[in-house]
């Protein structure tokens, strides 16, 4: 091996192998002449520059300049584009040529490798957070939850969790409409997150829900007459509104018996949006669906 051939090395090896124990390199291999790497050159760096904070990095290699480590690679054609992860080649990018191209098979990589980045670090950091957060807003005090997903939000603003989390807290503490501003100023890239689903059931139940005040003669117009399923609806919205939501699933369930399609389906559209607003993965969620089903299927 020339002098030469031992510097290309040592360079590839401190710019490019290094990196990828911790980082996934993007190595784009190129020349000067070539067109189409001048083409697919803008792409792949702004991609790269997205998704530093992902654990990304690119690594230009000029073929004309460094023909010994283009042999290694054995490159036929340019341009080439490869994905390294701990010294060795995960993917070949060289076919994504778009920029959600190359996103897409990042993504699909990225969700496999253990790899390090400020995105892994903050999440890692976050979790416990939120989960107090969470902790404590399913115990009633929303106040504090609000402190603390606010809190978190310094460190994360655009995590939708903690979006979700401070826009529930928001809606427990009857401040709706800083609520809604909240959700309306959520990223396009956060949107259509989960999270989001549940904080915006909580909202739509939290406006269309009377004030606890009015339970008591709602009770007894429902308790009066029990074909009214209107007196019925109502009567569940204040229970929720109540933070009473044994009562309100009660109550949704005996509409959809009585008839499943009232009012275009209602009761059920609203016992669902309750589910969401608890939590999907809530052990008690589970066990209303069970309860609507034997009412759907029997």
């Amino acid at each position: 091996m020339s002098p030469q051939e031992k510097d290309a090395v040592e360079a590839f090896r401190r710019d490019v192998v290094e990196p990828s124990m911790t980082k996934l390199v993007m190595i784009d291999f190129w020349a000067e002449w070539c067109g189409p790497c001048k083409a697919l050159s803008p792409v792949i760096e702004k991609v790269a520059a997205d998704y530093a904070d992902k654990g990304v990095v690119l690594a230009k290699i000029d073929t004309d300049k460094n023909q010994f480590i283009a042999a290694q690679f054995q490159i036929k054609s340019i341009p080439t584009v490869y994905a390294m992860f701990q010294g060795q080649l995960v993917a070949d990018l060289t076919n994504a040529r778009t920029e959600s191209q190359l996103k897409k098979m990042l993504d699909q990589i990225l969700a496999q490798l253990p790899v390090d980045s400020a995105d892994a670090r903050t999440e890692a950091e976050i979790e416990p957070l939120i989960a107090m957060g969470e902790q404590v807003l399913a115990e009633g005090d929303a106040a504090r939850a609000l402190s603390i997903f606010d809190q978190i939000a310094e460190i994360a603003p655009d995590h939708p969790e903690v979006i979700a989390g401070r826009v529930r807290a928001l809606v427990a503490g009857g401040r709706l409409d800083e609520a809604d501003a909240a959700l309306a100023a959520v990223p396009d890239e956060a949107t259509k997150a989960p999270e989001l689903d549940r904080a915006r059931a909580a909202l739509d139940l939290a406006r269309s829900a009377p004030a606890a005040a009015d339970l008591a003669p709602l009770v007894a117009a429902a308790d009066a007459d029990p074909e009214n399923l209107q007196a019925r609806f109502d009567l569940a919205n204040a229970q929720m509104a109540a933070g009473e939501r044994d009562a309100a699933a009660d109550s949704l369930l005996a509409i959809v018996a009585k008839d499943r399609d009232w009012n275009e389906g209602a009761a059920r559209a609203q016992f669902l949006k309750l589910l969401e607003v608890v939590g999907l993965e809530d052990p008690w969620v589970s066990a209303q669906r069970r309860r609507l089903s034997a009412i759907l299927f029997t």
